[in-house]
């Protein structure tokens, strides 16, 4: 795989080396390198990013348990720009660290799964687009939120447990206004089996669908879409989002995401997903609901309880809402609290219901693209909230770094 990778960065260099003395080439810290050919007939821009990550996990508080780990969280490179025409946009984006290749499979021919996006962008006519290839689908607000500009270390229970992710299809997405209130629309028709299947679809296709109600404008330098509230707003800001969406036949644990279930047949997942972000001067509101439902025959695991559910798939409902200050020293406390009710909570062992309580500080060194974040959570698994019970405690620190 290292030459594979060596190959890239070389092929790269290589295609613009020749071109130096004739391409108009911008560089800024944060932006990455920019690329234009002399006749204007495409441009490449190249962004590389790392994070660092330090964790420490102490179950039920036992110090005499903890458990230390450092590791690459994420490592990639990025490539984007346009073809032919301006209109004509393109994405593709690598995944080095192990972490984001999400191991070798009989699905993905037993290989690395590098590639995280890989997408052409045509702006059709006015705020009109298509989107062809492997990207995020238009799901929950913190999941299309890029890793790299989240206001914690990385993203809440909630993602991790019900997200969509990213797909292979075909995505139209539009935007218009009426008055001064923002409405975005995003329809995608995708395979429904995650990242880049080489082994065939044996399941149904999925189909998502998000509307967004922006009734304050548009956020300044689309921080809809960023954590914090970097631009300080300085009017109130507000954008509400909501997803549908239907896998057909799923194929894995989580729909895009988990292991391959063994049987498919008529067993479908239902996804409903719903967010909000506000912003003004500083300050940063937001929260997220999840609910995932799996269609079909249903059976018992627990005849004393009369649960009745599809066991192969992970269902439940989330609740996930924090809230940040951002000082004038760019330095960001914010507080989160994560509820998951997984269905089954109980019967099945890697289902138990969660919450958790956290804790964040972040210093933005260069807004985040060089940044030192940390925060320091307790997770509680038990039915009643009590301050004398045993919590996990988890504590991170991390730094990232993009250019």
């Amino acid at each position: 795989m290292k030459y594979s990778i060596h190959a890239l960065i070389f092929g790269f260099l290589a295609i613009s080396s020749p071109l130096m003395g004739q391409q108009t080439i911008e560089s800024t810290f944060g932006k990455g390198v920019t690329v234009v050919a002399a006749d204007e007939s495409f441009s490449m821009k190249f962004n590389a990013r790392v994070q660092s990550l330090f964790i420490t996990e102490v179950p039920g508080m036992d110090f005499n348990a903890v458990e230390t780990n450092w590791l690459i969280r994420r490592s990639r490179l990025k490539f984007s720009g346009f073809a032919h025409h301006p209109n004509l946009q393109y994405k593709i984006e690598l995944g080095l660290s192990n972490r984001d290749h999400g191991g070798e499979m009989q699905q993905t021919n037993n290989t690395s799964n590098l590639i995280l996006d890989a997408f052409v962008r045509w702006k059709v006519a006015g705020n009109f687009e298509v989107w062809v290839g492997q990207t995020k689908l238009p799901g929950n607000r913190e999941r299309v939120i890029s890793s790299q500009k989240l206001q914690f270390v990385d993203r809440s229970l909630v993602n991790s447990r019900f997200n969509i992710d990213r797909d292979m299809g075909i995505q139209f997405r539009n935007k218009h206004t009426i008055g001064g209130m923002i409405i975005n629309e995003a329809l995608a028709f995708s395979q429904g089996e995650g990242r880049n299947r080489t082994a065939g679809n044996d399941g149904g296709l999925e189909y998502t669908g998000r509307l967004e109600f922006l009734p304050m404008g548009a956020f300044t330098g689309k921080g809809d879409y960023i954590s914090s509230d970097l631009k300080r707003e300085q009017t109130p800001k507000l954008s509400i989002g909501v997803t549908f969406d239907h896998n057909m036949n799923a194929a894995r644990e989580r729909g895009n995401l988990g292991s391959y279930v063994a049987d498919t047949a008529y067993n479908s997942l239902q996804t409903v997903l719903a967010d909000f972000m506000f912003k003004y001067k500083g300050w940063v509101v937001a929260g997220e609901y999840a609910n995932k439902k799996a269609l079909g025959d249903r059976i018992k695991i627990d005849e004393g309880a009369g649960e009745e559910f599809l066991s192969n798939y992970y269902t439940g409902e989330g609740i996930n809402v924090q809230l940040g200050y951002l000082f004038e020293n760019n330095v960001e406390p914010a507080f989160r609290y994560t509820s998951i009710t997984p269905e089954a909570a109980g019967l099945i062992s890697d289902r138990d219901a969660q919450r958790m309580y956290t804790f964040g500080l972040s210093k933005y060194v260069v807004g985040h693209s060089l940044k030192v974040q940390t925060d320091l959570s307790f997770i509680d698994e038990n039915a009643e909230f009590s301050f004398d019970q045993e919590f996990d405690m988890l504590f991170r620190f991390q730094v990232e770094m993009a250019f």
